[in-house]
């Protein structure tokens, strides 16, 4: 059983008993969340599809840790002009459980 839900305007695919990191959640450590924007369910083989979302439908899970993440590096560079700019950065994130899909 899966299903695809959107967490912060960005959308994942969730199995139960799996840890995704996503956006930081404004939630404590430790606490649970639900997201009611299931967009996709799949219930062995059984497929129901939202329009956009489904209703009645939401996934359960637990917040794990706050953490930042890997260095993105931007490099920017105008070929022979002597421009040459590098910049970086670390999104925060946040890691969770999911719980249970109903």
């Amino acid at each position: 059983m899966y299903a695809i839900v959107e967490i912060s305007g960005k959308q994942f695919k969730v199995v139960q008993d799996q840890k995704i990191f996503v956006n930081r959640l404004k939630n404590e450590e430790g606490s649970e969340v639900s997201f009611d924007t299931v967009m996709l369910k799949d219930n062995d083989g059984q497929v129901t599809i939202g329009k956009p979302y489904i209703e009645g439908a939401s996934v359960k899970a637990t917040v794990i840790r706050h953490l930042k993440g890997d260095k993105v590096l931007v490099f920017k560079k105008i070929r022979r002009k002597g421009f040459q700019k590098m910049n970086g950065h670390r999104d925060y994130l946040t890691q969770i459980k999911i719980d249970s899909i109903n």
